[in-house]
């Protein structure tokens, strides 16, 4: 079914022409990635698609019954309620719903109405039918599914009763995703949505949105996030948009081909036209040969000329050099602790750092990796432990909030204030690597967006030559040629890395070592983060050992290796039946909504047979979903 159609649509802001005759369709189960560069239009898409900004030219088709649900790059809950309030208050009106079914109930029981046949029977008419639509409402599990979205999103039990009004920006935007997903819109739109969201988080989403029962359209520059959900991606560049089927690796790979298979035909056409045009010139004033001349002169004329294929459009090119080597130790931490005003949030951090080596610190949002970082270069005190570095060090850092730019100051000022002797011819071409052109070096800070803001720092970063390079979350921000260029960059880079990133295609590329800390210390993994993950499914897998709280005391008593790999056997196999439930209720629902639609039909209604069959299916089809959706919440509780 097509739930949305954008067809021939453009827009323009003042004279500039931003997007010109854009189609795009989505079906029902679609998974559509918008992916382009910073500027190219996606969000001003999604928000003509929403409605929040007009177009000019064009229509957008979308039945009046398919609704839209729209989360912004960080919008955040702003509310005065708690965490559970916030959520549940999205089911009011089911509430509302089970409130009037217990109140029926309560009059069915009541010997004064069950003695009067019409009341009863209106009264238990009315149940039936509440019955009847909070059961395809979902209101059976209600409580489930706000349960399995906020545990999803991170948010622990303990957590449910804290005002949203406390919570962090992070936490207010990954409730705003949560809020959005308890809704079920037929087309979930998503700008950005892996902003703010650690790695067991994204995998949680990606799982998720791959089940999900309706469409989704979605902007990320998350690779990994992309090559898991995306069916379709939708390319807009230089205004116009073209449609690949398949995710983002397969689009690449699309996109690559196409481009080879045009510029053939554009130089064979060339190829073409240049022997016609020197057929022209050396015929033409031949009277032998002046009719053949005048013929292939006519089939030029006649020629539809193929324009040159668009290329990939202008990267940055840079790549980061050193001023001096260092000693082969580059940094060795000893039962480090890390936290803010004397308030430790991890320690126990041993590790040992060598040149060359690459390696990316992971671990959950709120456990220190940042702090960790600040610790290093000296921003924030050490609040335990020891810190040693090698010989001839010299740290850059990369600061996620770009926090060391000037507002106030020029794009070019911001280099050449800090080397005032590098000639101006130099600060201009190192700028124009990092796309700044022309006027764009004489822009105010203050008006760059976030990704040529990235871009200005990895600038200044280049221009220190550091040998010790420290970044935090260097690829929010980029887009995706961008991430690309520097992750090339920091392969070919001659020094030694340490970053934090939730960028899990970024951190395979260029991490050779994995630092994992969990608040009470840091484990090692020699490898990429495929590895990485290979060796904690490993580690779940041989040394998980399950714990039990008896009713007598709050200890636990650690199981068996035999009883542990039994109760994770039982754990795997309950996972693998949710996963098929969640599949069952998916081609269930369909099915429902199949046969309801079947019922209006005019074949169907006016066939007292006909009609009878899809009244059958379609009570035979509630019977088993509502077997489905009670087991899918049982074993959701035993999970």
């Amino acid at each position: 079914m097509i739930l949305l159609q954008v067809n021939q649509v453009s827009k323009y802001f003042g004279a500039e022409l931003i997007l010109q005759k854009i189609k795009m369709e989505i079906q029902t189960h679609d998974r559509v990635a918008l992916v382009g560069r910073n500027g190219a239009g996606k969000s001003t898409l999604l928000k003509i698609i929403t409605g929040e900004i007009s177009f000019d030219e064009g229509e957008i088709i979308k039945p009046k019954d398919v609704t839209i649900g729209y989360l912004e790059q960080s919008t955040g809950l702003h509310s005065s309620c708690t965490i559970w309030e916030e959520m549940i208050s999205i089911f009011s009106d089911i509430q509302k719903m089970e409130i009037d079914i217990r109140a029926l109930e309560k009059q069915m029981s009541n010997p004064k109405v069950y003695g009067d046949e019409i009341e009863f029977n209106r009264i238990t008419r009315e149940y039936d039918r509440l019955q009847t639509e909070f059961k395809e409402r979902g209101g059976f599990k209600i409580e489930s599914d706000v349960r399995s979205i906020l545990s999803g999103l991170q948010f622990s039990e303990k957590d449910w009763g804290r005002e949203i009004q406390s919570l962090s920006g992070g936490q207010k935007t990954r409730l705003a995703l949560g809020k959005l997903l308890l809704t079920k819109p037929d087309i979930l739109i998503l700008d950005e949505p892996t902003n703010h969201l650690d790695i067991a988080t994204l995998t949680w989403l990606e799982g998720y949105l791959s089940g999900y029962a309706g469409a989704v359209l979605v902007v990320s520059h998350d690779r990994y996030f992309l090559d898991k959900i995306a069916t379709h991606v939708v390319e807009l560049s230089r205004t116009q948009a073209r449609r690949y089927k398949g995710n983002y690796s397969s689009y690449l790979e699309q996109r690559a081909a196409e481009f080879e298979y045009e510029m053939k035909l554009f130089e064979k056409q060339q190829d073409e036209i240049a022997k016609l045009k020197d057929f022209i010139q050396k015929n033409i004033v031949r009277a032998s040969t002046t009719k053949q001349a005048q013929s292939r002169r006519k089939t030029l004329e006649k020629m539809d000329v193929l324009n040159r294929p668009d290329g990939d459009e202008k990267s940055a090119n840079f790549r980061f050099e050193i001023n001096k080597q260092t000693g082969n130790e580059i940094l060795k931490a000893n039962d480090v602790s890390v936290g803010y005003d004397e308030k430790v949030i991890s320690k126990g951090i041993d590790f040992r750092i060598t040149r060359g080596e690459s390696i990316a610190l992971i671990g959950p949002n709120g456990i220190g990796k940042s702090t960790l970082l600040k610790t290093v270069i000296e921003q924030l005190p050490l609040l335990g432990g020891t810190l040693k570095f090698g010989t001839n060090i010299e740290i850059g850092y990369y600061d996620q909030e770009q926090a060391k730019l000037h507002s106030r100051k020029r794009v070019i000022d911001e280099l050449w204030d800090d080397y005032p002797t590098t000639p101006e011819k130099d600060i201009r071409t190192l700028l124009g690597h990092f796309l700044f052109s022309g006027d764009d070096v004489l822009k105010p800070v203050s008006l760059l967006s976030g990704g040529e803001k990235a871009r200005l720092a990895l600038a200044k970063l280049h221009m220190q030559k550091a040998n010790f390079l420290i970044l935090d979350e260097p690829t929010n921000h980029l887009d995706l040629d961008s991430k690309m260029v520097l992750e090339n960059a920091l392969i070919d880079f001659p020094g030694t890395i340490l970053f934090v990133s939730h960028d899990r295609y970024f951190i395979n590329r260029v991490t050779d070592k994995v630092f994992e800390i969990d608040g009470s210390g840091c484990k090692e993994y020699l490898g990429d983060y495929d590895y990485y993950l290979w060796k904690k499914n490993e580690e779940i897998e041989q040394f998980s050992i399950s714990s039990q709280q008896t009713n007598q005391s709050d200890s636990y008593d650690k199981l068996s290796y035999t009883e542990s790999k039994e109760a994770h056997k039982l754990q795997r196999q309950r996972q693998r039946r949710l996963e098929e439930l969640e599949r069952l209720i998916l081609e269930n629902e369909n099915k429902q909504s199949e046969l309801k639609e079947l019922q209006f039909q005019r074949e169907v209604y006016e066939s007292t047979q006909k009609s009878r069959e899809v009244q059958e299916d379609l009570l035979a089809v509630e019977k088993q979903l509502e077997l489905d959706y009670d087991e899918w919440t049982r074993l959701q509780e035993e999970s």
